[in-house]
């Protein structure tokens, strides 16, 4: 949930412009990420599961693809990708264990 509230906190300051654009974007993969893994958690089967590990790792790809334009648009600093970005990694390491450990039971 870190990850979601540091994105949303980021995103404030974006502009106007971009509200139902890349802000919006951002935020809906955000916020499916975890959403996705809960999901997953309550399917009866270790298949299921693991099939929406998968959906939150593509979401947490499409978000690093939408805050690396947003970086590059310069619509914030540096050190707020590297916090942001940290916790990326942080959590697709989770997840990617999470699938492991799915896949060897």
């Amino acid at each position: 949930m870190d990850l979601v509230l540091n994105v949303y906190q980021a995103t404030k300051s974006f502009p106007t412009a971009e509200s139902y654009g890349l802000t919006s974007q951002i935020r809906r993969a955000v916020v499916s990420i975890p959403s996705n893994i809960a999901e997953g958690a309550s399917r009866r089967s270790k298949k299921e599961f693991t099939q929406f590990l998968y959906v939150a790792k593509g979401s947490l790809s499409e978000l690093d693809t939408q805050l690396e334009l947003a970086k590059r648009l310069g619509y914030f600093s540096v050190m707020k990708w590297e916090i942001i970005d940290e916790n990326m990694v942080e959590i697709d390491k989770m997840i990617s264990g999470l699938i492991r450990h799915q896949k060897g039971k």
